[in-house]
């Protein structure tokens, strides 16, 4: 499949100085340096959160200022960004990898998190860790998900929960060799305006059945249909998920088919380079990947993954213990 066309600009960005830079990595050496805790412990999110609050105040503003708008095009990138590239391991290559141990990158994350809100996954999705890989796999190269290298389409992340995050944050370790890996996203704030009112009114009825992406196994379970667009009339949020959704009308088949055409045409293309974190509201922009041809070689592109959700009290009756793994 070719690569769709797309504008390769991003409004919001934040490039750190080279003191802000050190100072965020002095907090991750820090955090990194307490082996006891895994990723995953609460100890060790809450010694995340109190490091957050010592991260130089340029970034602490632009994720504050992220968190409340997130503005026309629902992404903010994130540049120079410590990720201790000297001592990174081989790019995984097994099916569901993930980080539990800390590390530099894994810190960034988790602090980053903590400013957004709370880090949240998903028990049925990468074991539910905290910070997970998105790496291609061997064998898997049309897998549409996180362990492919073919074009990954436009999604909401786990659209089909009801806790879905707030906030999908993507932090590059490595890039593709070829540099042509791209992260593809769309604000429905750009998307929206491009389709008429009798398509919004389709899309904002309960005629979609979403299901989860196959990053979460085989699901059998009969969902009720929903809608795509819901929420303020002039901020509307969506759930959608292109290759897990299913129409149940012809008119609502017809409003994806437009819905499709005007996430195209505002769709951005952004290429992450190492320390680079991209930042998506995942409630208004969806995202995906360009397709990009790995080598298997141990060093093919590598980015770390972690949710984000601004009020972790609305999933409480999905986390046991109070913890930050939702495991239904």
């Amino acid at each position: 499949m070719s690569e769709p066309a797309t504008t390769e600009t991003v409004t919001a960005e934040l490039e750190l100085v080279p003191s802000d830079t050190a100072q965020v990595e002095r907090l991750a050496r820090d955090l990194r340096s307490d082996h006891r805790c895994r990723v995953d412990a609460p100890e060790w999110v809450a010694r995340a959160r109190d490091a957050w609050e010592e991260a130089p105040l340029p970034l602490r503003r632009e994720v504050r200022r992220f968190r409340r708008h997130s503005g026309p095009q629902g992404v903010l990138v994130i540049h120079g960004l410590p990720i201790d590239d000297a001592a990174l391991p081989a790019t995984p290559s097994a099916p569901d990898s993930v980080q539990r141990e800390p590390t530099v990158a894994a810190a960034v994350l988790a602090m980053v998190a903590c400013g957004l809100g709370d880090p949240i996954a998903y028990l049925a999705e990468k074991s539910g860790a905290l910070v997970q890989d998105v790496v291609p796999v061997p064998g898997r190269e049309n897998f549409s998900g996180n362990a492919g290298s073919a074009l990954l389409t436009f999604h909401n992340e786990n659209a089909f929960h009801p806790h879905e995050p707030d906030h999908v944050l993507l932090l590059c370790l490595r890039a593709d060799h070829d540099r042509t890996a791209g992260l593809r996203t769309a604000c429905l704030r750009e998307a929206l305006p491009l389709l008429p009112d009798a398509t919004r009114e389709v899309l904002s009825a309960p005629e979609f059945v979403l299901r989860p992406p196959p990053s979460f196994g085989t699901d059998n379970t009969t969902r009720a249909p929903q809608p795509v667009l819901s929420g303020a009339v002039d901020d509307l949020d969506i759930r959608i998920a292109q290759i897990a959704i299913t129409p149940t009308t012809p008119r609502a088949e017809a409003a994806l088919a437009e819905l499709a055409h005007a996430f195209d045409t505002a769709a951005r293309t952004t290429r992450l380079a190492p320390g680079d974190m991209a930042v998506i509201d995942n409630r208004v922009t969806v995202h995906g990947r360009t397709p990009f041809r790995p080598r298997y070689d141990g060093a093919d592109r590598w980015v770390q993954r972690t949710f984000a959700v601004t009020d972790l009290r609305r999933s409480r009756d999905h986390r046991p213990d109070d913890g930050y793994v939702l495991t239904r």
